[in-house]
């Protein structure tokens, strides 16, 4: 295996991303192939014993073993790092098991986290539910209050987490801020950085220690397959990290991975593209009869504008917003659109749409779904790469038939 033969990888850094996202991490076989290989192998051979002592010693670089590393997942970590500005990235078999890891690689009994309330219901539960199993306190904050932050912290206090915007309300949190608290207080900061994909926001720049993706999402952004991501210090991963994946095993397919080293190719384009629509939808939305509030971070009317201007490069591929008649006026709303489906995915090159309250939040009483502002008519639409008008024409269609 070689790397690529004409650029350093310190040259390769100084590439603009969108090139990075084409360039970066490419490992070729001596074939010369001009896409990246997949390499669908559970081990590796080695030359010698000696050899395979020195890998497992980690004496001699190589692989050793998928669920610790493979070529193809390491083209995808090395890429997605390049556009992070990481020092190092490590797949993961999904999303939540990005988050899971790296939360509880870093925890033990007796510690402490702070989280902002607004989270997707997964992580909710992985906060709330799971680590109190072993032993973890929790305390859920508002994350838009920044003295929150600070009156929660504990001696105790290990990790602060955190999603801006937020799923389904797209409420944003000064990363900046937060990050200041959480040095004060010794801890790390874990942000979830999907809603904004790495195209429209840095977590690591604004002073966040962990940034976690769910790359089933934008990263792919054709429905296709599974993955996470946690992008970290050469520190981190040492101290804590990669043990952690290495014996528990949430590692990603090779075959997951090189299906999301290809959506990497196009994530600039794909993501300006539904941005671009999803900041036209916002503005076409807004005012029409049978809809409430419009909720889009760049939208001058959003509460955090200011914030979203200053922490984001763009409003994003999402738009939530209200329709009147709660629960029954947006079930009759959903199943009247025919271009867009509804789906609980998002990130997408087709345009999907959900009503958390029933699915992503479902498992909520409905006094924490209002403490989180998701009410009974909220739908949170997801932007793909229709053509807006058609996407316009089918929201205004389905509000006149409902």
């Amino acid at each position: 295996m070689s790397q690529n033969d004409k650029l350093t990888p310190a040259e390769i850094a100084q590439l603009r991303p969108d090139t990075r996202l084409v360039q970066g991490g490419i490992l070729r076989s001596p074939f010369g192939e001009t896409s990246e290989a997949l390499f669908l192998t559970q081990g590796y051979v080695y030359d010698t014993a000696e050899q395979a002592e020195a890998r497992f010693k980690g004496e001699d670089p190589g692989f050793i073993y998928t669920r610790y590393s493979n070529p193809t997942a390491s083209m995808f970590e090395t890429r997605l790092a390049l556009l992070e500005g990481a020092e190092v990235a490590r797949a993961t078999a999904s999303g939540m098991a990005a988050v899971t890891a790296a939360l509880l690689c870093q925890l033990k009994t007796g510690d402490h986290v702070v989280a902002a309330r607004a989270l997707f219901g997964s992580c909710r539960y992985v906060i709330e539910e799971l680590l109190p199993r072993f032993g973890i306190a929790a305390t859920l904050v508002d994350g838009t209050d920044i003295a929150a932050w600070q009156a929660a912290v504990r001696p105790q206090t290990k990790v602060f987490f955190l999603e801006s915007p937020t799923n389904p309300t797209l409420e944003l949190i000064d990363i900046a801020a937060v990050a200041q608290v959480a040095k004060a207080a010794g801890a790390l900061l874990v942000v979830d950085n999907v809603f904004a994909t790495p195209m429209l926001q840095s977590p690591l720049a604004l002073g966040a220690d962990i940034v976690v993706y769910s790359a089933t999402k934008h990263i792919d952004g054709q429905g296709r397959c599974l993955a996470g991501v946690i992008l970290c210090s050469e520190k981190f991963l040492a101290d804590h990290l990669q043990v952690f994946l290495r014996q528990t095993g949430p590692s990603v397919s090779p075959f997951n991975a090189w299906v999301m080293l290809k959506g990497l190719e196009t994530l600039p384009l794909r993501v300006e593209r539904s941005q671009a629509s999803a900041a036209a939808l916002a503005d076409r939305f807004a005012g029409l009869p049978g809809i409430g509030k419009v909720i889009y971070p760049y939208r001058a009317d959003h509460p955090q504008y200011e914030l979203a201007k200053r922490q984001m490069r763009g409003g994003g591929t999402l738009v939530t917003f209200e329709i009147a008649g709660g629960k029954a006026g947006a079930f009759r709303f959903l199943n009247e659109l025919k271009v867009v489906r509804i789906s609980n995915n998002l990130g997408d090159a087709k345009s999907l749409i959900t009503h958390p309250a029933t699915t992503t939040h479902q498992r909520f009483t409905p006094e924490a779904r209002a403490e989180m502002g998701i009410s009974d008519g909220m739908v949170r639409l997801s932007v793909g790469l229709e053509h807006v008008d058609d996407l316009t024409d089918d929201v205004t269609r389905a509000l006149k038939a409902v």
